[in-house]
């Protein structure tokens, strides 16, 4: 079935910071799709200021886009984003397009299928599973065991405030943590 890929002005992210600042990017209506929120992002892109310019970053459920673009805003090296929907993959495509982001690519795939296989290291992690589906674990022990974390890798996990952390591989160190209503959001360094 196709769906058609609507976008109205109140379905867009706007990016924060940086050579892309204040460009509005339509995102599609997908159920469970929650772009992080200006607020958020500001922050998180506070924590990531010293080491985001020329990071290799993985959005693993990429959604809007909206943390893998502010990262490229910000002068990321690359961006590889991940996203099973393929309508909301090709309004990512599109999206990067418009920007002009040669540094990026969309990947149309299951997230924990492709992180099954061997990877290649990345800087960055953005890792903001859809809420209720108990994704967490799985795509954390997949990042940390296929070799895709850079040795001292900062990895971004956005989940309900409620949900259980101390499953995450031990070797993510606790950088900062921060709640925003029913969200809680932390960063962590991979220390080995």
């Amino acid at each position: 079935m196709v769906r058609k890929i609507q976008s109205t002005s109140s379905n867009q992210i706007r990016i924060i910071c940086g050579k892309w600042r204040g460009r509005k990017l339509p995102v599609v209506d997908s159920d469970g799709l929650r772009p992080t929120t200006n607020r958020i992002r500001e922050t998180l892109f506070n924590w990531l200021m010293p080491v985001i310019q020329q990071a290799r970053c993985l959005d693993c459920f990429a959604g809007s886009g909206a943390l893998a673009i502010e990262a490229l805003s910000r002068y990321a090296a690359s961006a590889t984003l991940i996203e099973l929907e393929r309508y909301v993959a090709t309004q990512l495509a599109s999206n990067l397009d418009k920007l002009e982001a040669k540094n990026a690519q969309v990947i149309n795939s299951n997230t924990l299928n492709y992180l099954s296989q061997a990877g290649t290291t990345y800087d960055v992690i953005f890792l903001d599973p859809p809420f209720g589906k108990d994704l967490l674990q799985q795509t954390a022990l997949l990042l940390e065991h296929n070799g895709w974390l850079s040795e001292n890798c900062w990895i971004y996990v956005e989940t309900e405030t409620d949900a259980n952390l101390a499953i995450l591989p031990k070797t993510w160190q606790l950088y900062r943590k921060k709640f925003s209503g029913k969200v809680a959001y932390c960063l962590y360094i991979r220390n080995q």
